[in-house]
C-alpha cells in the first residue's frame, strides 16, 4: 500500500526539514525538534558524560564491539574508542550492493582494529530487496535490520557485553518527544526508530521459498536474552558532541576513501557502502518530500555552514534527482540487483509516492508543489 502523509509540506523556519517527516515535532513557532535538540547541546555537562563513558569501559575492561560499514561514523567511533584505551571488534554485516569504495573502507578499518565480518545468503538478500521495496517501499530494510541484529548476535558469541553505535537519531535528526535523550538502544527501540517500517523478519518466513532459517541474520535477540547475557548498546553521541564533518576528517585521516555518491547527495563522504541506498533516498523523497540531500544540509545550517536560503535554493535544485547513477553504477544494473527491471523499479516508486506533495516530474522527479 501507498505511504499516506499530509497533502501539503511545511518547512521548519530555521533549517529545510518538512513537517511530512516521521515522528518530526514542531512547536507553535514553527521550529522542528531536531533544531530545538541543537540549540540544547550547550547546556549538556559533556565532560561528566564522558567520565561516565569511561566508567563503562572501565567496568567491562573495555571490551566493546562496534556495528561498521567501514563508513565515516563507525570508522571515528572505532578510532575514538581505541583512542580510550577500549579494545575494540568492528562487526560488519555485508550490505546489499557493496560498492567498490565501500569494500575499500571495510577493508581499511581492519588496518586499526579486529574486524568481523557477517555475509548472509546473498541470494535471499536480493529477494528481500526486492520483496521490502514491494511492501514497504524500502529495499534497504534487510541492511537496516541485519546491522542492528547481527552485531547483538556476536556479543553474546563472544561474551562482550558492549555495543557503541553512532549518533542518537532522535536527537540529532528529530523524533517524538521524550525520545530525544534516549542513551541506549534495545531491540524494541530498533524496532521503532531504526528503519522496520512495521516489517519483521518473520513476516518474510514463506515467501518466495524464504526458510525461518534463511533469516536467521534478521532475527533479533530479546531484550530479556540481552539483559541475562548483561549485553547493552550505547549511542556514542550521547556521551560527546555529534559531529558528522569531524568524524569524516578522523576516519579520512586514517586511510577512510569517499566521493559524491551523485548530485542528490549533498555531502561527499555519507553513504559510500550501498549502491541500493539510492532507493531507498529517492523514495524518501517520494513518500515524504524530502531526500538525502535536504537531510544533510540541515544539519550544515544548525552547525552555522550555510544559510537557509542558499540551502532551500540548493534543495530546489538537485533534492530528490533520480539516481541514475550512484557512485558510478548505473540504475538499470542497481536495480537487476534486486531481480528488478528499471521499469518494475518505476512502477514501484510511483506507488509509494505521494502524489499529492508533486505537480508534475521532470528526469524521473517529483517535482514538488511549493517549488512550481
Amino acid at each position: 500500500m501507498p505511504s499516506v502523509v499530509a497533502d501539503e509540506m511545511n518547512r521548519c523556519k530555521l533549517c529545510v526539514y518538512p513537517d511530512t517527516k516521521p515522528d518530526l515535532h514542531f512547536d507553535q513557532s514553527g521550529e522542528c525538534s531536531a533544531c530545538r535538540n541543537h540549540k540544547n547541546r550547550p547546556e549538556i555537562d559533556w565532560s561528566h558524560r564522558l567520565r561516565q563513558l569511561m566508567e563503562l569501559l572501565d567496568h567491562y575492561n573495555g571490551k566493546v564491539i562496534v556495528p561498521s560499514s567501514g563508513g565515516k561514523d563507525s570508522t571515528y567511533i572505532a578510532l575514538r574508542l581505541k583512542e580510550l584505551g577500549a579494545d575494540v571488534t568492528a562487526v560488519t554485516a555485508t550490505t546489499c550492493h557493496l560498492s567498490g569504495i565501500g569494500r575499500a573502507n571495510i577493508d581499511n578499518l581492519a588496518r586499526h582494529v579486529r574486524t568481523v565480518e557477517v555475509t548472509p545468503n546473498m541470494t535471499v538478500r536480493a529477494k528481500l530487496n526486492r520483496l521490502a521495496f514491494e511492501l514497504i517501499g524500502d529495499p534497504s530494510w534487510p541492511e537496516h535490520v541485519s546491522i542492528h541484529r547481527v552485531p547483538f548476535k556476536i556479543a553474546r558469541e563472544t561474551k562482550t557485553h558492549l555495543l557503541f553505535y553512532g549518533e542518537c537519531p532522535n536527537n540529532q535528526y528529530g523524533g517524538p518527544l521524550g525520545t530525544e535523550n534516549t542513551r541506549e538502544m534495545s531491540q524494541r527501540w530498533a524496532s521503532e526508530f531504526a528503519g522496520f517500517l512495521g516489517l519483521r523478519a518473520q513476516d518474510i518466513v514463506g515467501m518466495e521459498g524464504i526458510m525461518e532459517r534463511d533469516m536467521h541474520d534478521y532475527m533479533a535477540p530479546t531484550d530479556t536474552e540481552l539483559k541475562e547475557a548483561d549485553v547493552t548498546a550505547y549511542f556514542l553521541g550521547w556521551f560527546e558532541p555529534w559531529n558528522s564533518h569531524w568524524n569524516a576528517k578522523v576516519a579520512s585521516e586514517h586511510g577512510m576513501r569517499f566521493e559524491l555518491p551523485g548530485p542528490m547527495n549533498y555531502w561527499a563522504h555519507e553513504n559510500q557502502d550501498n549502491i541500493q541506498v539510492a532507493w531507498h533516498d529517492h523514495a524518501m523523497y517520494r513518500k515524504y518530500g524530502y531526500g538525502r540531500l535536504a537531510a544533510q544540509i540541515s544539519v550544515d545550517i544548525r552547525d552555522g555552514l550555510i544559510s537557509r536560503e542558499e540551502a532551500l535554493q540548493i534543495v530546489r535544485e538537485r533534492d530528490g534527482l533520480f539516481p541514475h547513477f550512484y557512485l558510478g553504477v548505473g540504475a538499470e544494473e542497481s536495480a537487476g540487483r534486486m531481480g528488478m527491471s528499471l521499469k518494475q523499479v518505476m512502477c514501484t516508486l510511483d506507488t509509494f509516492t505521494n502524489w499529492e506533495l508533486f505537480d508534475g516530474v521532470e528526469g524521473g522527479r517529483p517535482i514538488l508543489r511549493e517549488f512550481v
